[in-house]
Order: C-alpha cells, then structure tokens, then sequence
C-alpha cells in the first residue's frame, strides 16, 4: 500500500512536469491595463502617447470618432468633441485622421506578435447611420478600414469561439465599436419594408426595400456555394415605396418601384466586383402600384404590376440598351404578380423579429441559412453599456459603464462578460472582480499600477 501511494505521488510529479506551465488564463477572466481617451496622451489626463501606452503594457485604446469632413477627406476624424478636440500629437499621428492612426496601432501590434490581445475600440461620436452610402462614410466604409488597418490580426467576433485563453488570442486585434447607441443598433440589424431580391449565375445579390418612410435603400451580397451570405455595401438610393429588382449575368440591374403616388419608376445599375452599384437617372414609365420585374433573357425584361384603381395586373416588355430600357407591348394580363421576395429556390428575403429586434428586421433564408440577418459583416464587436437596449445586449461579449457603476461591473464579470470601467480614477472604484478593463486616466499612477498587479493584469 505504501509503495502504491509512493508511485502515484510520483507519478503525479511527472504528469507535472510533462504538463510544463500552469495553462493561459481564459480572456473573459484576465485583466488588463486599458486607458480612456486613449488618443488625448497627456493633454487630458497623464498617458502619454499610445506607443508608450502599449509599450508599457496597455492593451485597450480608446480613439473617439467623428464622420465630420468625410466627404473631403475619405476618412473619419480623431478627437473628443469634435476633430482635433484634445488630440495629444506628440509622440502620436500629425493628423486627426483615424486611417493613421489605426496604422500607427497596426504597427506597433506586428512589430510584437507576442502581444496579449489588444481591443481597439472606436467610440462613435456622431451617428453614421445618416451616410447614405459607402462614399459618405457609412459602417461599410467603417468596416473596410479596420480590415485594412489589421489585415489577418484581426479577430472578428465569429472567430471568438468557447471561451479562449489570452494565449490562444496573442497578436490579435479586437476591434470593438461602442458611442452612438443608434449606429451600434445599425450595426447588429437592418429594418425596412417590402423587400425584394434578385440573384445572378454568379451568387451577386441585389436587395431593395422602403424604409416605411419614402426612402428606398439597397444591399449587395455574395452567395457562396455553401449557401452562406456575405453582405457587401448598403446604401440609399432614390425615393419611393414597394421596389423589385431584375439582374443579369453581367451585373446589369434594373430597379421598379412606385413612387408612393401611384406613379412608377424605374432605375438601370451596374453592380461591381465589389458590391458597390453605379445607379442612373431614374425615369418615369407607367402608373400603378406594386411593380414587379424579371429578366427574361441577358437584356430582355418582363413588367408586372397592379392598376392604382382596381385589381386588374398589366404587363410590359422591356429592353436593356445601356443605361435605359425601352418598354413595349404594354397589356392586361391574367399572369399574378411575381413572388420579389425569392430569387429561384437560392435567396429569400423578409421581415420578421429575432428575439428582441423589431418585426420590421430583414431577414434572409438560403439552402443553409435560415433566418439570417441582413445585416453589415461583422468585422467589429459591438459593445452593451448599461442602460442600453435588449437589442444591444443580445449576444454582446463586452459589456461596460462609468466605473462608478460598480454593481454593473461586479454583475456583467460575474455573468461571464468582458467588463470596460471608464474614468477609472480611483482606488476607490477597484471592485471584486476588477473590471477585466478599468480604463484610467492616470494609468502610471502608483495606485492604478498595485491595482492592476494584484489583479494579475496580463500583458
């Protein structure tokens, strides 16, 4: 018996050595140093630059973000109440741009691939959700940036799977978007009215829909051969209500829809590689409601709508010639209206809830996708801050308040989320558990650093 004990005690010793180090923490239960207004070093607050911040252990930037100028200068501003507005330069970007300085982040992150994850998060300032278009800076545009900026170090939230040690996650960026409240909603889902949809040989897709309100607006997509969607560019694109959409092999589209008056419309597109559309002048050409249009050939189209006065349908011919389309042999017909909403047996799109979003959300069902949203890929977190709708909540990972909010830190990191406590100026506020992100002013101050390190902060 005691030579039985004494081989099981060593050979639990060699089990040991051969497991090597105790295992990497799990991301949700680690602590890190993180800074608030991360971009206003020493201007507001003692930070100084992010370089320093990340060299001396930091690892969550906060860069405030406003669309002011977008048009003028393709990209978004740094600042807090505005461009420039307690922007610290020094040791920092020149500009106010954020393209530079999410470059200057970039840099510093492949330079030290070892580096713990780090959580870029872009505070919106202003709401992006009234940019019509990629052009005008909208979370498309948004999207691409960071892309750009981070390339394959980028961990987009369905890459984060179970729960992750920090080393699993070491040299990735966590982009994490969090201010306007309305554009993080924006983020999660679409809403609209009557959609409609169409789907070339090639998987591009082109949806339209109303947005209740007059506004017509449009997705593009890929379908891939899984049956997956990726939604590409979203963007407003005339006036009206009840829009229908025809596209060929060659991207060539053309788009029907009722003025709201009982006139009717239409508009030729071209769609590129990139999702992005090339619209053209729209042109009046009948009057009725509900149109709803097809391809019957490369550049032959079929019309169908209903008469503004009774329920009889009418049809019309059309041929794509350029940028117009020539319509004839306008007739009654006993043919129903088509069925927009479902291209063939590959696309269909409608409106319905999913948990807490509205009845209005789009939604779309593939061979393989059943109740998707339509929706911008998710390339960014999105952050749940106290006081915030259910819809921001639902399957939200990082959550956060003002560290004075100490019953919502306790209770967000002992529900398992990732917790950010901003104005973390105090001994004072440290709670048990700290917040995973207690986001100081004055993160080199004596106290922040003792906090931080009982906390077993990670680097």
């Amino acid at each position: 018996m005691i030579r039985l004990s004494a081989y099981l005690t060593a050979l639990t010793a060699a089990a040991t050595l051969v497991a090597g180090p105790q295992a990497s923490p799990a991301f949700v239960d680690s602590v890190f140093l993180a800074t608030h207004n991360s971009y206003s070093g020493n201007v507001d607050g003692a930070k100084n630059s992010i370089p320093y911040q990340l060299d001396h252990g930091v690892r969550f930037v906060e860069l405030d973000v406003h669309d002011n100028d977008y048009a003028a200068n393709h990209d978004y501003s740094v600042g807090h109440s505005g461009p420039g507005d307690l922007v610290d330069h020094a040791g920092n970007p020149a500009s106010n741009l954020l393209h530079d300085w999410l470059a200057m982040i970039a840099t510093w992150s492949a330079a030290h691939p070892g580096h713990a994850p780090l959580v870029v998060m872009l505070d919106l300032k202003d709401d992006l959700t009234d940019n019509p278009d990629f052009a005008t800076g909208n979370l498309s545009a948004l999207n691409q940036e960071l892309q750009s900026a981070f390339g394959s170090s980028l961990l987009h939230p369905a890459d984060y799977v179970g729960s992750p040690s920090v080393d699993s996650l070491r040299g990735r960026v966590l982009p994490l978007l969090s201010g306007d409240a309305g554009t993080r909603t924006e983020y999660k889902r679409d809403t609209g009215y009557h959609p409609a949809v169409a789907v070339n040989a090639h998987g591009q897709i082109v949806e339209v829909h109303d947005n209740g309100s007059g506004s017509l607006w449009y997705w593009t997509g890929v379908l891939a051969a899984d049956g997956s969607v990726t939604w590409l560019r979203h963007g407003k694109f005339d006036s009206g209500v009840t829009p229908a959409v025809a596209l060929n092999d060659s991207g060539q589209l053309v788009e029907v829809h009722d003025s709201g008056l009982g006139a009717l419309w239409y508009h030729v597109g071209q769609l590129g590689s990139d999702g992005e559309i090339t619209w053209q002048a729209s042109h009046k050409y009948d009057s009725g409601v509900t149109p709803t249009v097809a391809f019957t050939g490369p550049g032959a189209l079929v019309e169908i709508h209903r008469s503004q006065s009774n329920s009889q349908n009418w049809t019309w011919s059309g041929v794509l010639s350029g940028t117009t389309v020539s319509w004839s042999a306008n007739a009654r017909t006993s043919s129903p209206l088509p069925d927009k909403a479902s291209a063939g047996h590959s696309v269909s799109v409608y409106t319905a809830a999913d948990g807490p979003t509205e009845a209005q959300t789009l939604r779309y069902t593939t061979s393989a996708v059943t109740g998707g949203r339509i929706r911008y890929q998710q390339t960014a977190f999105d952050e749940f801050q106290s006081g915030d709708s259910a819809q921001l909540q639902q399957g939200a990972l990082f959550y956060a308040a003002p560290a004075t909010n100490s019953s919502f830190v306790i209770s967000s990191r002992q529900s398992g989320h990732v917790v950010r406590g901003w104005d973390f100026d105090s001994a004072s506020l440290a709670t048990t558990p700290l917040a995973n992100y207690p986001a100081s002013n004055t993160p080199w101050a004596a106290w922040y650093q003792s906090m931080v390190a009982a906390a077993g902060a990670v680097q």
